[in-house]
């Protein structure tokens, strides 16, 4: 529909056919075609739009112009709510907002990229819960090269090789419609041989030249974008000390009290073989 006749409420103008106002479609080509010109590079939009509104945008533009549209499409899938379409009617509508309460931004980013844009992803807590623990992962890899010891006598020739193919397979991924999902995959490959790598020591080239190739990569989907903060304050260290009195005297109850009130503050409790640490959230 190019154009919509008059409705008692609506805006209008007169025409050859009457009163009336541009259709949805109309409006959206008169607006990429005064700013974007008569062709342009990308279009985006929901999977639901497809029909019938990009086609007609499409049939409409290319027949007054006889130009190509837009060269690529780029429509993404929907949000479930724990396999259910979010939406308000089910009562399963939240706002980014509303999910910032519950859990850090760069979690949610890094959620949204697990899957591939065209594709629906389901949310669910537990999920997200998940995708917590595996952002955890990329920062621990991040930590560790901050602790690895210097040695200006090894011999770390190999690692310019190495670090270049992590960068082409993860290019590679981007390139591929970006593939998040696979580009994420190089990311966790890429810190489980960085846990490795800092498991000996390094000349302080190699260690900078792994933490700037490192922080490329995951800068492309904006994650590990904290800086790493080794002091915490008193009042979490004193928790912690607690936590470690009551696992001695077997008092299960108290431990976990005193580790949700640490996640609260936003620290992770991690029990390692050299005792408890803290982690940041």
């Amino acid at each position: 529909a190019l154009w919509k006749g008059e409705k008692p409420g609506e805006p209008s103008w007169p025409s050859p056919w009457g009163k009336g106002r541009p259709g949805w479609h109309i409006e959206c080509s008169a607006m990429s075609m005064k700013y974007l010109g008569e062709t342009f590079d990308i279009h985006g939009g929901g999977m639901d739009l497809i029909f019938p509104h990009h086609e007609n945008e499409i049939a409409q533009s290319e027949g007054a112009t006889g130009k190509p549209f837009a060269r690529y499409w780029m429509h993404n899938g929907y949000i479930n709510i724990d396999n259910q379409k979010m939406s308000k009617s089910l009562g399963n509508f939240f706002t980014v907002r509303d999910i910032a309460k519950e859990y850090d931004l760069e979690a949610v980013r890094m959620f949204l990229l697990t899957a591939n844009y065209r594709n629906p992803v389901n949310f669910s807590r537990e999920l997200m819960d998940q995708t917590v623990t595996s952002l955890n992962r990329l920062y621990t890899a991040r930590d560790r090269l901050f602790d690895t010891a210097v040695n200006e006598a090894v011999d770390d020739s190999s690692v310019p090789a190495a670090l270049d193919v992590f960068r082409d397979r993860f290019n590679d991924a981007m390139d591929d419609d970006l593939n998040t999902a696979d580009a994420l995959g190089v990311l966790f490959d890429f810190a489980r041989w960085i846990n490795i790598f800092a498991t000996d020591a390094h000349t302080k080239d190699a260690i900078e030249t792994v933490k700037a190739r490192y922080a490329e990569l995951n800068g492309v989907l904006g994650l590990v974008v904290k800086e790493k903060k080794e002091d915490f304050p008193e009042e979490a260290l004193a928790l912690l000390d607690a936590r470690k009195e009551a696992k001695k005297a077997k008092d299960w109850a108290k431990a976990d009290a005193i580790r949700e009130q640490l996640k609260e503050m936003g620290f992770a409790v991690e029990d390692t073989k050299d005792g408890a640490k803290l982690k940041r959230l």
